[in-house]
């Protein structure tokens, strides 16, 4: 390829079971050509039944286009049938702040060729969540490490809390091209630039069940607000949107010059 001016990166939000797969295979190939994308980058954390991924489903994801798959806490929901992949398949990824010893990587430079190299960072958070390796200095460690290969560096940081992804942002501004949360499945509408030229949105939100709660069926949401009880979540059905975000990035420094937001929906609407 030649060296493009801008690095133009497709960051498609968390994949929600087989309907949110099935949208993925019909938009991303055509959003990827309409947009010029160079790389997408697709967080399959839920891929597999609402919760989990396997080896299977990754696969699928990597087939609709996909480059390079993050995930987050999910990711052991089928931890026999996806340790293989994250041991054999490096484009992957688990969060890396995981303890050392766990299978799998929580990065990966992906080369386009033409000495463009963009290097994806998966990291988990801690508030409300499982107590991991403290992600603000597991990120000091790798991104130090990763800018010795690319100025060009996406995190996908996996948090519960607003304050924590918000925290994140700004620790990491002018030392990677941009941070972009996942994990609570709501896409929202705070994409900036900051300072130092890294690209931010608090959560690039879901693919997947338009209409349910967060990609589950809104009545077993209910019912489980209602009673207070433990209820099973099943997918959603319906119809179904996919959410992302453009990035784009200036190769030689890495610095973000334009985040956009994306929303396709299966109605058009």
């Amino acid at each position: 390829m030649s060296h493009p001016d801008r690095l133009r990166i497709l960051f498609v939000g968390d994949v929600f079971g087989n309907p949110g797969r099935r949208f993925l295979k019909a938009c991303l190939p055509k959003l990827k050509r309409e947009l010029g994308a160079h790389l997408a980058i697709v967080n399959g954390e839920n891929a597999a039944g609402g919760m989990g991924i396997t080896a299977k489903t990754a696969e699928e994801i990597f087939g609709a286009g996909a480059e390079v798959i993050t995930t987050g806490n999910h990711v052991w929901k089928y931890k026999k049938d996806v340790l293989p992949a994250l041991i054999n398949e490096p484009r992957l990824l688990r969060p890396a702040n995981y303890p050392e010893g766990v299978p799998g990587s929580g990065h990966y430079v992906h080369d386009l060729g033409n000495g463009v190299k963009v290097a994806v960072l998966n990291l988990c958070g801690r508030v409300f969540m499982e107590p991991l390796e403290c992600p603000f200095r597991t990120a000091d460690l790798l991104v130090e490490e990763l800018r010795k290969e690319t100025p060009v560096i996406v995190v996908d940081f996996h948090a519960e809390a607003t304050s924590e992804k918000q925290a994140m942002g700004w620790y990491l501004a002018g030392r990677v091209s941009a941070v972009v949360g996942t994990h609570t499945h709501v896409q929202t509408a705070d994409e900036r630039i900051l300072p130092g030229g890294t690209a931010y949105i608090t959560d690039v939100g879901m693919t997947g069940p338009r209409d349910g709660v967060i990609g589950v069926r809104r009545e077993r949401i209910i019912e489980r607000f209602l009673t207070q009880t433990p209820v099973r979540f099943e997918v959603a059905d319906g119809p179904c949107m996919l959410n992302a975000v453009l990035i784009e990035i200036e190769p030689e420094t890495g610095l973000a010059v334009g985040i956009n937001r994306i929303w396709r929906d299966e109605e058009g609407e």
